[in-house]
């Protein structure tokens, strides 16, 4: 390294740090994501009760991801279950921005560079979702740019083997960039380094072998519920309305009201055109932009052929494509400082704008509102072997304590055999069997076909509406809940 880039090498480090204290502030917006609290609920079930399940000592793979619930649980372990959210939100935070250092050196050899990189990069929406939503994806990013850096730029050995057990271990579905990664740099090098193979091999045998002598299956509950659930045979004419309803998070960011979004096709064109002038360079740091690049473009169409549209499958993807304008911006010989100004004044800064207000107004839907019924629950009915029928199966069973049968079926298996046996019926059905004390329903149970049967046998406990939860003492904050309400009516009903 010569003597001008040695004075700037401790700015990237300096960066992760300054970039997590930035995102932190978002910490206060209390925007959780539901599906990070069945996770943690997983975490304090194996606490409990020392079995990994949801409700009691019945064993389910509730949770997507293996590997986080395990570090849920030693964070619960450690701060107790009143107080491991927000030192855990800032681990996944951390880990998530040493992700991106090791991104940086892969794709930019300036150490000034990498550090505008770090934090351009932590400040773009996916990027904050990974990291303060409470979901696995912090610690996933960590490891698969951990791979990259020590197993395929230092060549370690241990890395090659170690980190796609870890990998896998953490979800099922990261096949697809393990694959992306040995196929790229299968025609890159032109050699086949074994000691990966063998990882990939461990990985899979690890993952197999848990789910299969633990829990009695080779694929996680959630993907089999998810699978049962949800509708596979959609006209072309309603595929179409979903895509168009959803496109915002395939190659965008931004994912505003309305079908059309123009900057998802700005983006998607920058990205390309940034892609194909870093690649026609032939330099070695190509095969890690390459790798981000076809991972990000084969996981999407994966997962969008799949009809997939929960928006944090594409956060990771999302966020590598992105990364080429970057390194394509940073790396101009000329009008540096210009490109950077015109791409913070009028994409990043506005990006991160955005993202405060939707992070405030859902945090207030979901943890100021859908919090408080999982907190009346917890009031009101001591028993916390009472059964609670809803959807999702988040906030409130954790908040509440109560167990739960969820709709999808992810927390209770119970359900998905009702789906699968009367799948137009089985919402009701359920309730005549399993009799469950509570029901929380976004609509009025007492109208319909089957209303008779919810008066004869439940009584109206209480109504939850989101327009209560649209005041604030702070009239800015009060402006972005009315702006963009976030959040869902409910009904819930108690048992006769």
């Amino acid at each position: 390294m010569s003597e001008t880039l040695q004075k700037y090498a401790k700015f990237p480090l300096l960066a992760v740090i300054f970039t997590v204290l930035v995102k932190l502030l978002f910490l206060l917006t209390h925007h959780i994501q539901e599906d990070a609290f069945i996770t943690w609920r997983v975490a304090q079930n194996l606490l409990d009760y020392g079995v990994i399940g949801f409700n009691g000592e019945t064993k389910i793979s509730a949770s997507t991801t293996h590997l986080y619930v395990f570090v849920s649980y030693i964070f619960n372990l450690i701060f107790g279950k009143e107080n491991f959210i927000y030192p855990l939100l800032i681990f996944n935070s951390l880990l998530f921005t040493i992700g991106s250092y090791f991104l940086s050196k892969l794709i930019l050899e300036n150490p000034l560079h990498q550090a505008i990189f770090i934090f351009l990069f932590g400040i773009l929406p996916p990027s904050i979702k990974i990291s303060i939503l409470g979901m696995e994806y912090g610690i996933l990013f960590f490891l698969e740019m951990a791979l990259l850096y020590f197993g395929f730029k230092q060549n370690k050995i241990w890395a090659q083997i170690l980190f796609p057990i870890l990998i896998l271990f953490t979800r099922i579905d990261t096949v697809i960039f393990l694959g992306i990664v040995f196929l790229a740099d299968i025609i890159w090098n032109k050699k086949i380094r074994w000691f990966y193979i063998l990882g990939g091999i461990l990985g899979v045998v690890v993952l197999m072998s848990f789910n299969w002598f633990y829990f009695g299956e080779l694929v996680n509950n959630t993907i089999v519920a998810k699978s049962v659930t949800y509708a596979k045979n959609m006209s072309l004419a309603l595929q179409w309305k979903y895509f168009l309803m959803n496109y915002g998070n395939f190659w965008g960011m931004l994912k505003l009201p309305g079908d059309f979004n123009p900057f998802t096709i700005l983006v998607l064109f920058f990205e390309l055109l940034a892609f194909l002038y870093i690649v026609s360079k032939r330099e070695s740091k190509n095969l890690f932009i390459w790798i981000i690049f076809l991972f990000g473009w084969t996981k999407q169409l994966i997962f969008i052929s799949q009809r997939s549209y929960f928006d944090w499958y594409y956060w990771v993807p999302q966020i590598l494509l992105f990364a080429v304008i970057l390194v394509f911006v940073l790396e101009q010989k000329t009008y540096k400082l210009w490109w950077i100004s015109l791409l913070l004044i009028f994409y990043i800064l506005p990006m991160a704008a955005f993202q405060t207000v939707h992070s405030i107004a859902t945090g207030n839907g979901e943890w100021n509102y859908r919090r408080s019924i999982g907190l009346f629950l917890k009031d009101y009915e001591k028993d916390k072997n009472q059964y609670i029928l809803l959807e999702p199966a988040g906030y409130i069973p954790f908040f509440s304590g109560l167990k739960a049968i969820d709709e999808v079926g992810l927390v209770d298996k119970e359900i998905q055999a009702e789906i699968k046996k009367d799948k137009a019926n089985y919402w009701k059905n359920t309730v005549e069997k399993r009799k469950p004390k509570y029901l929380l329903a976004p609509k009025n149970l007492f109208e319909g076909k089957d209303g008779s049967f919810y008066q004869e046998n439940y009584q109206l406990l209480k109504e939850f509406r989101i327009k209560n939860h649209l005041n604030s003492d702070n009239k800015i904050l009060e402006k972005i809940y009315r702006l963009k309400p976030s959040g869902t009516d409910y009904n819930l009903y108690e048992r006769k």
